[in-house]
């Protein structure tokens, strides 16, 4: 099974940092990578409580309870695994001059898309698709600039689709009563 992950991280790094590299992609993808960061997806969050009808200030603190529940546990993996980021690892990548101090797996940008992307594509399933284009593209920015593995990736839809699931069938009425004290 290790193999597996070894040659499916080697093909889409190959594929995703060097084939597909131009010039477009280089401006592209270090700009939307930010979209997916921890800044960004709370800010958009809070917009969403402050200035959305009751239904969409709902969504905004689902999200953001989602946010706080995957971002703890891509800590805890990235804390207790420890994997080194590919650009320390891997020569002749195409890195962009992006040093992060902190541990590769999982990613916590594609996480926080994701989270995002199911939240939307939960409530309001009209721009589900549009939310996980989005989130998608977040992800393959983060294999492009080289700071994250596919594998890492991939873990990061699995997290954050999967708080999403959970807060979404199993704490809304907990997310409810905090909409309650805002309203």
């Amino acid at each position: 099974m290790r193999n597996f992950f070894i040659k499916f991280d080697s093909f889409f790094i190959e594929l995703i940092n060097n084939r597909i590299k131009n010039r477009f992609f280089d401006k592209f993808m270090y700009r939307i990578t930010d979209l997916g960061g921890a800044i960004f997806s709370t800010i958009f969050s809070v917009v969403l409580v402050l200035l959305g009808n009751d239904r969409i200030r709902l969504v905004g603190i689902e999200a953001l309870v989602i946010l706080g529940l995957s971002q703890l546990i891509v800590q805890v993996f990235k804390r207790g695994l420890g994997r080194e980021r590919p650009y320390k690892i891997i020569e002749d990548l195409h890195t962009f001059g992006i040093e992060l101090p902190d541990y590769s797996f999982p990613s916590g940008h594609t996480t926080a898309s994701f989270s995002i992307a199911s939240a939307l594509a939960l409530n309001i399933p009209s721009i589900g698709f549009l939310a996980y284009i989005f989130a998608i593209t977040i992800g393959i920015s983060r294999i492009y600039l080289g700071v994250h593995y596919p594998t890492d990736v991939v873990a990061g839809i699995i997290l954050g689709s999967g708080s999403s699931i959970v807060v979404h069938f199993y704490m809304m009425s907990f997310i409810e009563n905090i909409a309650s004290y805002i309203a």
